[in-house]
């Protein structure tokens, strides 16, 4: 199963992983990760970058291969 765009009522394929973190609750190393379509990237990455929580966005491909 595909993942899914991590956007509220969006139910699109996500082609982007944003990896990130929480400084106030997460060791440096911790990477949690949103998924995103092309269409809601700049949205979360907005989201999450403003906090200060966003540390990389890449292709879900290249996330797989992680």
């Amino acid at each position: 199963m595909e993942p899914r765009c991590s956007r509220r009522d969006c139910h699109a394929d996500a082609a982007w992983a944003l990896l990130w973190n929480n400084p106030a609750l997460h060791t440096p190393d911790r990477r949690k990760v949103w998924t995103a379509c092309d269409e809601h990237r700049a949205y979360l990455s907005d989201f999450l970058d403003v906090r200060g929580f966003l540390r990389e966005v890449v292709p879900m491909d290249e996330y797989r291969e992680r």
